[in-house]
C-alpha cells in the first residue's frame, strides 16, 4: 500500500509530505484547494505524461516521491526482482520534472524508462476518476472491465498468441498466392541468372585471394630481385653482415673471460647472427615459391575480370557474389516448392483456426458466467443507490465473421433499466447523468473487490448523489477499506464521516504566493470539517451536533475511525 507521498514545487504546492495508512482515507477541502493536485502528482509517479506546467512558478523543477509497502505483494516483488530493482519490503518511486518539460523516473533509486514506471504503477494503484462514467458508455471499456473482473487474462493471452501466429501464416499464404501471377516468368528469370552463376561458381573469399595473388604475380620480378640482392649482401658477399657478425663474436668470446662486462654485447651479437641466418633462410624459401608465371597471371586476371563483370550485372560487389548466388538458389527452391509449402501452410492455418475457435469458445463461456455474476451484483447495488427496481444486464453476442481477432469474437454491451417495467437498453440511451454516475460507482466498487491492486483511489466518483444514497456510497467505500487501502476525494460529509483517516486540503493565499496545505484532522477538527461540509461557511451548534452524530454512527458501525496523527506536513 501507499505509505508516504512527498511533493516539492509541483503546481501550487511548495513542499508537503504525507504519511498514509491502510483502511479508508478521506481527502476533503474547499473547491480549488488542491485535492486533485495530490492525485495528479501521484498519477505522474505512476507514469503519467508530464509537461512544464507541472512545475511551480519560480522553481526549476518539480520533485515527486512516493513509498509503497510491498511485503505482502508477491507479484510486485517478483516483478521488481526480475527487473533487478528489488528492495526489502518496500518500493520507492520518484519523478523529477524540469522547467522545460523533460522528466526523469526512478524506481528504488535506479533510473528507469517511463514505460517501466507505468508497468509497476499499474500493479500498485488503481485510480477511478470522477468522469469515468462517460467512458463507461464505450463498448471497448465495457469488455475490458468484464474481462478484468472475471480474471480472463490467461485465456486472452492464449487467444492473442494464436491470433498472431495465424496472422503470420496467413501473410505467408497471401505472399505465395500473390506471387503466383508472375511465378512462371520469375522462375525462368531465376534459372537464367543461376545458370550463369553456376557456371562461374564464385567461392567465399575468392575475390580477395585472387587480388592478392595477382599482386604477387605482377611484381614477381621485383620480389625475386630484391630477395636475391639482400641475400647476397647479408650472407654470401665478402664483408657480408653474416661474416662481420661472426668475426665480432669470435673476437669477443675470449675477451669475456678477461672482462665479463663484454659478455652481454657478445650474446646480443650471437642472437643477431641467429636471427640473420633465419631471415636469410626465409628469403631463400620465398624465392623458391615465387616464380615468373605469365600464364598463371593471365588466368588470374581473366578470373578477376569475370567476377567483376557478373557482379556489376547484378549490382553487387565481387565479394558478395557467393551470398547472392545462395539467395537466388533459395528463392528458386522456394518457388519450385511453393505448392508443397502452400499445402503445409494451409494445414497449419486450419490447425491454428481450430485451436483459436476452441479458445474463443472457452473465453465466451467465461464471459457469459462473469456477465451473470457482475449483472446480479450491480443490480443489487443499484437498489441501494436510489434506483429501486433498476436492473443491469450484460449482453454477450457472438460475431459472425470468420476472421480471428486477438480479443475473441464476442460483442459485449452493458444494458440497463433504471426504472421498473422498462426493458434494459444500451447504457448511453437510458441513463441520465446522475444515474450513470451511480451505476459507474457501483461497477467500480464491485470490480475493485475482484482486483488484487492494493491501493484504490476514488476521485469525486460520488458526485451527483446525496442523502441516504451518499450514506450507502460511504459504507461501500469503507467496506472496501476493510481489506484494501482506499483514498477518496469527496465533497460529501456522508462519505467523509465513514473514513478511518481524514485529511484536510486547504489553499493558503498570501500577497505574492499561493500554496496548498494538507493536514490530518484530530477528532474535534474532524467534527468541524464535517460540519463545514454540511452547512457551508456558517456553522451552527445544530450543524456541529449533526456532524458528531454522523461520526458517532460511523464509529459504531465499523470501529473507531483513525485520525492519522502520524501524518507529517512540511510547508
Amino acid at each position: 500500500m501507499l505509505t508516504a507521498l512527498h511533493i516539492r514545487d509541483f503546481a501550487i504546492i511548495d513542499e508537503l509530505e504525507v504519511e498514509l495508512h491502510g483502511g479508508m482515507t478521506a481527502l476533503t477541502g474547499e473547491t480549488g484547494a488542491g485535492k486533485s493536485i495530490l492525485l495528479d502528482a501521484l498519477g505522474l509517479l505512476l507514469g503519467g505524461r508530464a509537461d512544464a506546467g507541472a512545475v511551480r512558478h519560480g522553481a526549476e523543477r518539480a520533485d515527486l516521491w512516493a513509498s509503497f509497502e510491498t511485503g505482502a505483494l508477491d507479484r510486485v516483488r517478483d516483478w521488481l526482482r526480475e527487473q533487478s530493482l528489488d528492495m526489502e519490503g518496500e518500493c520507492q518511486l520518484r519523478r523529477v520534472i524540469a522547467r522545460e518539460g523533460r522528466s526523469r523516473a526512478y524506481i528504488n533509486g535506479t533510473p528507469v524508462p517511463l514505460q517501466q514506471l507505468r508497468e509497476l504503477g499499474a500493479q500498485l494503484v488503481d485510480i477511478h476518476g470522477q468522469h469515468e462514467h462517460q467512458s463507461l458508455m464505450k463498448r471497448d471499456l465495457q469488455r475490458r472491465l468484464l474481462d478484468r473482473h472475471g480474471g480472463h487474462q490467461a485465456t486472452l493471452a492464449r487467444l492473442d498468441a494464436l491470433y498472431r501466429d495465424w496472422k503470420q501464416v496467413q501473410a505467408d499464404i497471401d505472399a505465395i498466392i500473390g506471387a503466383g501471377n508472375n511465378r512462371d516468368s520469375r522462375l525462368e528469370f531465376l534459372r537464367f541468372q543461376l545458370q550463369e552463376l553456376d557456371d562461374l561458381a564464385p567461392q567465399a573469399g575468392e575475390a580477395e585471394t585472387l587480388h592478392a595473388e595477382l599482386a604477387r604475380l605482377a611484381n614477381a620480378g621485383q620480389l625475386l630481385e630484391t630477395c636475391a640482392s639482400h641475400r647476397e649482401r647479408l650472407y654470401e658477399a665478402d664483408h657480408s653482415a653474416h661474416g662481420l657478425l661472426g668475426q665480432a663474436i669470435a673476437d669477443l668470446e675470449p675477451l669475456t673471460a678477461i672482462d665479463p662486462a663484454l659478455r652481454e654485447a657478445s650474446e646480443l651479437f650471437n642472437n643477431a647472427l641467429i636471427q640473420l641466418e633465419e631471415g636469410v633462410e626465409l628469403l631463400r624459401d620465398y624465392r623458391d615459391r615465387v616464380e615468373l608465371d605469365p600464364r598463371r597471371q593471365h588466368e588470374v586476371e581473366q578470373r578477376i575480370d569475370a567476377l567483376h563483370r557478373v557482379a556489376a550485372k547484378h549490382r553487387v560487389e565481387p565479394e558478395e557474389l557467393p551470398g547472392f548466388h545462395q539467395r537466388l538458389g533459395d528463392e528458386l527452391a522456394q518457388l519450385e516448392q511453393a505448392d508443397q509449402r502452400l499445402d503445409a501452410l494451409e494445414r497449419q492455418r486450419q490447425a491454428l483456426e481450430d485451436d483459436y475457435r476452441k479458445t474463443a469458445d472457452k473465453l465466451h463461456r467465461q464471459r457469459v458466467k462473469t456477465a451473470r455474476q457482475l449483472s446480479k451484483q450491480v443490480s443489487e447495488a443499484m437498489q441501494t443507490l436510489g434506483m429501486r427496481g433498476g436492473v443491469m444486464e450484460i449482453d454477450i453476442s457472438r460475431d459472425t465473421t470468420d476472421t480471428p481477432s486477438p480479443l475473441g469474437d464476442d460483442r459485449v454491451e452493458f444494458r440497463v433499466s433504471a426504472n421498473p417495467g422498462q426493458p434494459p437498453a444500451p447504457l448511453a440511451r437510458v441513463a441520465s447523468g446522475g444515474e450513470l454516475s451511480r451505476i459507474s460507482l457501483a461497477i467500480q466498487v464491485i470490480a475493485s473487490e475482484a482486483s488484487d491492486i492494493p491501493t484504490l483511489i476514488f476521485d469525486e466518483v460520488d458526485s451527483g448523489v446525496g442523502g441516504a444514497v451518499a450514506d450507502t456510497v460511504g459504507q461501500q467505500l469503507k467496506a472496501l477499506g476493510a481489506h484494501r487501502q482506499v483514498l477518496c476525494v469527496t465533497h460529501l460529509p456522508q462519505v467523509a464521516s465513514q473514513a478511518h483517516q481524514h485529511l484536510q486540503v486547504a489553499k493558503l493565499t498570501g500577497e505574492q504566493s499561493t500554496r496548498t496545505r494538507i493536514r490530518a484532522l484530530d477528532a474535534e477538527e474532524r467534527v468541524e470539517e464535517i460540519a463545514r461540509m454540511l452547512g457551508g461557511q456558517k456553522i451552527t451548534q445544530a450543524t456541529l451536533a449533526h456532524a458528531r452524530d454522523m461520526l458517532g454512527q460511523s464509529a459504531d458501525g465499523g470501529g473507531k475511525a483513525r485520525t492519522g496523527r502520524k501524518t507529517r506536513v512540511r510547508r
